[in-house]
């Protein structure tokens, strides 16, 4: 397991979300409500931030590992379903779609582990638009730990709210769908002499269904 910047950046992801959790658990009197919602919203943040800065620096210092890759989006999703659980328990986030966000992203990781092991990994790749998505959950879920209208008008809560249930509604199956509409291909036992030999007996026959046949009698 190497330890280079960038993946000290993603493990203090990982860390930074008992902070984010327990904040809201301290005995009363410790921190009043604002100063919970402060604190949570400025550490999802601050691990928010890290998510793009531990892939830019590994890149930039040329440090990126295969270690690196596998704990970068596992440290991203633990954090989101952390925060959502929390936000369901505060009563700012409905259950539904606190399920409906953490089931897509395990169904998606899954897709691409599955694609990573048959040499197809490309096929799911983030494009923009995912990438897009992401950063306006990374909004939502911040202004949700915040809550508190910010005067005069500002309401996170309404514009986090927003973009959380928006971001529920998306399917976000871009890869299933991409890799739907690709081509079927044949296994590895079907491409053998005989199978060959069978689809150009079958093409031949096929060929003659239309021509003129000479007439018996």
């Amino acid at each position: 397991m190497p330890l280079n910047l960038p993946n000290l950046l993603t493990w203090f992801r990982i860390v930074m979300i008992p902070v984010v959790v327990g904040v809201f658990y301290l005995p009363r009197g410790w921190l009043s409500p604002w100063e919970a919602n402060l604190i949570a919203c400025a550490t999802f943040t601050a691990a928010a931030i890290t998510d793009w800065l531990d892939g830019y620096l590994a890149r930039r210092l040329n440090q990126m590992s295969a270690f690196g890759a596998f704990l970068d989006p596992v440290a991203d999703k633990l954090m989101v379903a952390a925060a959502l659980i929390m936000l369901v328990e505060l009563e700012r986030v409905s259950a539904v779609i606190a399920v409906i966000i953490i089931g897509r992203e395990i169904a998606i990781s899954a897709l691409r582990e599955w694609m990573a092991q048959i040499g197809e990994s490309k096929s799911v790749a983030v494009n923009l638009l995912g990438k897009i998505k992401t950063v306006a959950q990374l909004i939502a879920i911040p202004m949700l730990l915040y809550h508190d209208r910010i005067p005069p008008y500002f309401s996170p809560q309404f514009v986090g709210t927003w973009l959380i249930y928006r971001r529920g509604a998306d399917p976000d199956l871009d890869a299933v769908l991409h890799e739907a509409r690709r081509p079927a291909r044949l296994p590895p036992r079907l491409t053998g002499r005989g199978h060959t030999a069978k689809i150009r007996l079958r093409s031949r026959g096929n060929s003659s269904v239309g021509r003129a046949q000479p007439c018996q009698g």
